[in-house]
C-alpha cells in the first residue's frame, strides 16, 4: 500500500472515473440550459421525471464528478415508482438489423420471457464491452437474471438503471 505523506492528495482509486474538466467540455452548456432543456437532456439519460428535475435543480455542477455523484444518489434515492417510469421509457436492447433472422427470434423470445417473469424491459449497460459483443452479453444476461427472486432483480436492475444513466450523463457532458 502506498505511503500518503502530509499535504500530499490521497491517489485516487483505480476504478476512479477521469473527471478532468477539459474532457467534458459539454458540462457548461449543460450547467448553462434552461430548467425545461436541462430536464429534457437528462430524461434521455434516465426516464424518470423526478430524478431528472432533481439533478437539473442542482445545477450549476462544479465539474463533472460532482454530477456523477448527484446521478448516483439520486437514482439509489429512487421510489419504486420512479423507476418503474425510468424503465417504461427504456428500449429492450436488441441487435443490428444485419443480424440472423434466428438470433432477433431467440432475442425477442428471451425478452418476452423476462417481461413476463418481471413485468418490465429487461436493462443491462454494455459500455465495458466491444459492440461485436452485445448480442452475446445480452442473452446471457437476460438468462443469468431469469433465475433471480424478484427482490434480487429489482437490486440488479436499479443498478444497471445507474450504470445506463452514468454513461449518458458522461456521454452529454463529452459532447462540445
Amino acid at each position: 500500500m502506498p505511503v500518503q505523506h502530509p499535504g500530499q492528495a490521497a491517489p485516487a482509486p483505480a476504478s476512479a472515473p477521469n473527471t478532468d474538466p477539459h474532457r467534458f467540455p459539454g458540462l457548461a452548456r449543460f450547467n448553462a440550459l434552461p430548467p425545461a432543456d436541462a430536464e429534457a437532456a437528462l430524461l434521455a439519460c434516465c426516464g424518470s421525471r423526478r430524478w431528472a428535475r432533481r439533478l437539473a435543480a442542482h445545477r450549476p455542477y462544479p465539474d463533472p464528478g460532482a454530477l456523477l455523484a448527484a446521478a448516483e444518489e439520486a437514482g439509489y434515492d429512487m421510489p419504486p415508482a420512479d423507476l418503474a417510469e425510468a424503465l417504461a421509457a427504456e428500449p429492450a436492447p436488441g441487435l443490428r438489423e444485419t443480424a440472423p433472422h434466428s438470433a432477433h427470434l431467440a432475442l425477442r423470445a428471451a425478452h418476452a420471457a423476462y417481461e413476463s417473469r418481471f413485468g418490465h424491459v429487461f436493462v443491462i449497460c454494455l459500455d465495458s464491452y466491444d459492440p461485436a459483443e452485445h448480442p452475446d452479453q445480452v442473452l446471457a444476461g437476460i438468462r443469468a437474471r431469469l433465475g433471480h427472486d424478484p427482490d434480487q432483480e429489482r437490486v440488479t436492475t436499479a443498478d444497471e438503471m445507474r450504470r445506463l444513466a452514468r454513461g449518458r450523463i458522461i456521454g452529454l457532458i463529452s459532447d462540445s
